[in-house]
């Protein structure tokens, strides 16, 4: 078993809050003293009183899953020889009512794309095999209910 913490602080100072108009700036600050500005998603709560410029738990979400799934996806091509000297991914999650109606991220778009060198290039079948190994060991995806759509060029 392994435990993972964030810290997280939100401060009111001296604005009003039973207005419902405070602002949702905070922080989140991990265990190797990364502290990362963090708010509401503008779409949301409006601006001013989310901090488009801060990460969201939707994108921190979305984040995660793609971070995890790299991670996993590295791992398995560099055991079977290949060399990745880039990877990239804009992955997209998307909001809408899940099952039971409520507002949930119901599925997140992984859109990888990868640059290998080297004499030894994996085809496009090794690729799907190689990224359906990644999203079966990931954490993360084993752990939301959103479905996870794996896109490869």
């Amino acid at each position: 078993m392994h435990q993972y913490q964030a810290k997280i602080l939100w401060e009111r100072g001296e604005q009003a809050f039973s207005d419902n108009r405070y602002s949702r700036a905070h922080a989140w600050e991990f265990d190797g003293g990364l502290v990362v500005p963090a708010s509401s998603s503008p779409l949301s709560v409006p601006v001013p009183m989310s901090e488009e410029k801060n990460v969201d738990p939707e994108e921190a979400l979305v984040a995660a899953l793609a971070s995890c799934h790299m991670l996993f996806y590295l791992s398995f091509v560099a055991k079977r020889g290949y060399v990745v000297d880039q990877y990239r991914d804009l992955a997209v999650g998307v909001m809408d009512k899940n099952a039971g109606g409520k507002t949930a991220i119901t599925r997140i778009h992984l859109r990888p794309q990868e640059n290998y060198s080297g004499d030894k290039q994996p085809n496009l079948q090794e690729r799907e095999e190689l990224h359906h190994m990644a999203h079966e060991h990931c954490y993360i995806a084993n752990s939301i209910h959103a479905e996870v759509i794996i896109e490869i060029e």
